[in-house]
């Protein structure tokens, strides 16, 4: 009877982390389980592959460094010659017992990867795994002669505030937020942008009652609000009888665009193309919520210098051709915003209630 609890149990946890993903707005097209890999042959055809390029062997490990742990002995085991890709020390795959490491396993899973042909592999583990990093390193160079890519992302852990101070989180005392009372209370495009907004290996405090105020200190109505801004004008300049579609727009004479503000903006949306290709290459997010918090900063600035400066109002009622320039500034700045956003997995706001 046990197996059958076990099984249910398993499933039900799995359907539940599903639906938090999904809820999240995220889609894995695969699950894998570690218990597929035992009883068929595949961990010994990952260890077979690397035994047969001669970096499979039987030896006795050298002591730890540092203090001698009172329950170390020498023994013979079968180890990865891991050091020939640019690991520290060769690593056991075999007990001495004839079973399994942990790492054999985990060197089976990227085999299956490797032999089915992806060329870019990127795991990600938790910030106390990094001691982990270099064994996984040089088992996915050996396995695929090192024309496979791989990274590995180390993550730190979430830290929650709830008016002003840490929630303290609590297994035994049945005191904990899941993800999904994060997607309850804030919804899940605040929850992606901000978690976003860090570089994976840096901590995150997310505070519940930052992310739902409407003010600079919260990235993600910031950003939004600079959208919502621009469609602002679009639906008033076409009140007011001007023509700003993107057919128009786009052949606007932007010569009319002089202020340090304007070709501060200009600027900015420039650095766009680059920022993406960086981003994508160091598999690096974070660095598009930081762009587009910038971004709408620069046009936040301007907007208010023009309630101070008429001529830097994007609406200028009595000259078209001006409006025109100026409103083709502004329709490239939410043409970014949203092509970020959508990167992020968040739809643009088109008004701000």
């Amino acid at each position: 009877w046990l197996a059958d609890i076990r099984a249910f149990a398993t499933q039900a946890m799995m359907q539940l982390i599903k639906d938090d993903l999904a809820a999240l707005g995220v889609t894995m097209d695969s699950f894998f389980s570690e218990k597929s890999l035992y009883g068929n042959g595949k961990i010994e055809a990952a260890i077979e592959s690397l035994r047969a390029k001669g970096l499979i062997y039987e030896g006795v490990l050298e002591p730890p460094k540092g203090k001698t742990p009172e329950d170390w002995e020498p023994r013979q085991q079968t180890l990865f010659k891991s050091t020939e890709h640019g690991d520290d020390v060769d690593r056991p795959v075999m007990k001495s017992d004839g079973s399994w490491t942990y790492f054999a396993p985990d060197i089976a899973y990227h085999y299956d990867k490797v032999t089915r042909g992806y060329d870019q592999l990127i795991d990600v583990f938790g910030a106390d795994h990094g001691g982990y990093v270099k064994r996984m390193k040089a088992a996915v160079s050996a396995l695929s002669d090192a024309q496979t890519g791989f990274d590995v992302k180390l993550t730190q852990l979430v830290k929650l505030y709830k008016d002003g101070a840490p929630f303290k989180m609590s297994k035994r005392a049945g005191t904990f937020v899941t993800l999904r009372d994060v997607i309850d209370q804030v919804g899940a495009e605040v929850a992606r942008f901000v978690m976003l907004t860090r570089k994976n290996d840096a901590p995150l405090d997310f505070d519940f009652d930052k992310v739902l105020e409407q003010s600079r200190e919260n990235p993600v109505f910031y950003v939004q609000y600079a959208h919502a801004r621009v469609c602002s004008v679009l639906r008033r300049a076409t009140a007011a009888g001007i023509a700003v579609d993107d057919a128009t727009l786009l052949c606007a004479d932007l010569s009319e665009l002089e202020h340090p503000s304007e070709l501060s903006v200009a600027r900015k949306i420039a650095e766009w193309p680059r920022l993406v290709e960086v981003a994508a290459k160091g598999n690096e997010p974070h660095r598009v919520a930081f762009y587009l918090y910038e971004l709408a900063s620069d046009l936040h600035s301007l907007w208010n210098k023009g309630n101070e400066v008429e001529a830097l109002r994007f609406l200028q009622e009595d000259n078209p051709a001006a409006s025109q320039s100026k409103i083709a500034l502004a329709r490239a700045v939410a043409v970014v915003i949203s092509a970020g956003l959508g990167i992020l997995g968040v739809n643009p706001a088109e008004e701000m209630r």
